[in-house]
């Protein structure tokens, strides 16, 4: 493993942390609009239906799954900037 690798290591954690916070404040004001309520239901709501759980569920993966892609992706474009390596 080259030191850019290693290096990055740290700053790819930070990134994901920063991602996972940034991706659940997009699910929430996505659900408010989509779902018209404040709160995304639990699976184990028994007062939601099986079709709001899931559209749920499934809204929540896509965005986490988006901006996971859209963070890491920047931050080894700009590692390579930086360094002319791709941390990958």
């Amino acid at each position: 493993m080259n030191a850019v690798r290693v290096l990055y290591k740290p700053v790819g954690l930070m990134l994901g942390v920063t991602g996972g916070l940034l991706a659940g404040i997009a699910f929430k004001q996505a659900w408010k609009i989509i779902g018209h309520d404040d709160d995304a239901p639990d699976a184990t709501d028994e007062d939601r239906t099986w079709r709001e759980v899931l559209l749920a569920a499934t809204m929540q993966g896509a965005i986490f799954a988006l901006v996971k892609a859209a963070i890491d992706r920047a931050g080894a474009t700009a590692t390579r900037r930086l360094t002319g390596t791709w941390p990958g």
